[in-house]
């Protein structure tokens, strides 16, 4: 079980969340439409005490909690934010900012090692540090059809470090996720990091 969950892809978990709280909502939602309908007929008086709906409300309130708490273990981030600076086995280093030499459009700089794209290691935990020479960015890292591994907030002044253990082969492009002005989209690397060595 353990070996599955160091193993486990952002998306999966995403995926099997959303099953998860789409049944629970669904559920939660037609109890309470239930419960309400019984207790605006006025032909017959409702079977349906207070004492049974606060019942209900609890229950779904324990089952709601609980489900966060049996999967935020399986959440890939998790791990490496509480795990913190243990054993890091590279740091990758990246600048980003107006340039302007391309009508200050900003763009993402290399700095160590000073070229894409980045060759990580898989299964291993990598953190990467970026700066900000003007506005405030996002660091993203996406997989080629465009959904999320990972992201943070890079606010100039601040040390804005990513932990993250990549788990599968791959090819993936870094995009500022934060609004940055109307020429923030084209602030984009594509095939920058580089995915090798998996299991």
């Amino acid at each position: 079980m353990n070996d599955w969950l160091s193993h486990v892809d952002s998306s999966t978990v995403l995926w099997g969340q959303f099953i998860i709280y789409t049944i629970y909502c669904l559920v939660a939602i037609s109890v309470v439409g239930w419960i309400a309908t019984r207790l605006t007929k006025e032909s017959r008086p409702s079977r349906i005490s207070n004492r049974v709906f606060y019942v209900w409300v609890g229950a779904l309130i324990v089952i709601g909690v609980s489900l966060h708490l049996t999967t935020y273990s399986t959440i890939p981030w998790v791990k490496d934010d509480l795990a913190g600076t243990g054993n890091i086995a590279a740091t990758y280093q990246l600048s980003i900012g107006k340039n302007p030499a391309n009508n200050n459009i900003p763009e993402w700089t290399f700095v160590d090692p000073p070229a894409s794209p980045i060759d990580v290691p898989c299964n291993a935990l990598v953190k990467f540090s970026v700066a900000t020479t003007d506005n405030t960015y996002g660091f993203g890292i996406f997989r080629q059809d465009n959904t999320m591994v990972a992201q943070m907030e890079v606010m100039p002044g601040h040390a804005n470090d990513l932990l993250w253990t990549f788990t599968a082969e791959g090819t993936y492009n870094i995009r500022s996720t934060e609004y940055a002005g109307p020429n923030a989209y084209h602030v984009v690397a594509d095939n920058a990091i580089t995915v090798s060595g998996c299991k």
